[in-house]
């Protein structure tokens, strides 16, 4: 459906002149803005007909602006929709409902999911259960694998491009880095967020001697995606985006006390082959998913024994109510730890988390990922520290 071309020039703020965009309006009732890009709006529309909700992504092609690729930003959402189709029929990929397209604007309708971006919802929590982390990381790996499957590597995986629909379930969305190749081709362009690039892409921008990158770079975006999850930090984050790039490039990271001490190893060892700097030993989403992490314990086969059943169930009730209890048991916490290392006690150490997120909400989510990171960021700079350590000269 294709509205009509002359439209006002109006502020984004501002809805599109309604006998312009006539079809869309006769379709859908727009709502409140939901967010608001550089050179797009979404808000809150729904489907006059059955009562449905989406959400509208209006976006102004009118600039003849390129991006790094030299496409158009008209251009590069008609690759966008293109993508979309070609990766639709997955569960845990953002559904693309409707197109309407002008001279000057371009309307997305996608599905709308209410719980907005996985990267605000783990600003609220701080960090996620081993549980919660495999719930959304199956969910995260299957969709991976269907994208692959089709010939697209995404290139921007990361917490602000998960949505989160009404019943927690993930969906992948701005595939606007994507792109469909062949099973041999590589790519060597460079795009996606800092923080979550590959090894083999920054080596591509940077030698002119290198081997490019191919789908493999979605699984190492996975693994930091995960590692974010499980503690709340990215792996390779530093102040320096110089040195990040530099210990992305040598694979360098920690599993870091207090954090990761009830980490159980079967998930460090799924994170360790995600970020391997070698993308032929990466491991592949249909491997990812058959990975130790993900697998349920298996329940023997043999012939039924009624005693030994029953005596199963007693001790599963009992452990229930054991843990259930747990539960509103204290923890034991010494005034002597508390004031050398509070931050070591889970409790205490969720509890000064969570303070940080309410006071720095804001500067959080305006600086992403890496602002977040330095919430976390309990060690003293070098400098200061052997400024600390030199002993103080007497001036007599």
């Amino acid at each position: 459906m294709v509205a009509s071309d002359a439209i006002r020039d109006d502020m984004l703020d501002e809805l599109p002149d309604k006998y312009v965009a006539r079809d869309f309006y006769a379709k859908y009732d727009p709502k409140e803005v939901l967010g608001r890009g550089v050179s797009s709006t979404v808000r809150r529309c729904v489907e006059k007909e059955t009562g449905k909700e989406f959400a509208a992504k209006i976006i102004d092609v009118s600039a003849d602006l390129e991006d790094p690729q030299g496409f158009t930003l008209r251009q590069a959402t008609i690759r966008e929709i293109s993508i979309l189709k070609l990766v639709a029929g997955q569960p845990f990929i953002i559904e693309l409902h409707d197109v309407f397209e002008s001279s000057t604007y371009i309307f997305l309708v996608f599905e709308l999911c209410k719980n907005g971006e996985l990267f605000d919802y783990l600003t609220n929590v701080v960090a996620l259960s081993e549980k919660k982390t495999k719930a959304i990381m199956r969910q995260l790996l299957e969709a991976v694998e269907y994208i692959h499957s089709k010939n697209v590597v995404h290139r921007d995986l990361k917490p602000e491009n998960i949505l989160l629909d009404d019943h927690m379930n993930i969906k992948i969305t701005d595939f606007g880095f994507a792109k469909d190749i062949n099973p041999s081709e590589r790519l060597f362009d460079l795009c996606g967020t800092p923080g979550y690039l590959a090894p083999e892409l920054l080596r591509a921008s940077m030698y002119d001697n290198s081997d490019g990158y191919g789908k493999e770079v979605d699984l190492w975006a996975c693994g930091v995606i995960m590692y974010t999850l499980l503690v709340g930090f990215p792996p390779f984050w530093h102040r320096k985006q110089m040195v990040m790039l530099r210990n992305i490039m040598e694979g360098r990271y920690e599993f870091c006390s207090p954090e990761w001490d009830d980490i159980t190893e079967p998930t460090k060892h799924l994170i360790r082959n995600l970020l391997q700097i070698d993308p032929r030993r990466r491991l592949t989403a249909s491997q990812a998913l058959k990975h130790e992490f993900f697998q349920s314990m298996q329940l023997r086969t043999g012939p039924f024994d009624a005693r030994k059943t029953f005596q199963l169930v007693m001790l599963t009730v009992r452990a229930m109510i054991r843990i259930k209890r747990l539960k509103y048991t204290p923890e034991p916490l010494s005034v002597a730890v508390a004031r050398l290392d509070p931050y070591r006690v889970k409790t205490l150490r969720k509890a000064i988390d969570g303070c940080a997120f309410r006071v720095y909400n804001h500067w959080v989510k305006r600086g992403e990922v890496q602002n977040r990171a330095a919430l976390f960021e309990n060690r003293p700079k070098q400098e200061l520290k052997l400024a600390y350590q030199q002993p103080i000269k007497s001036n007599a």
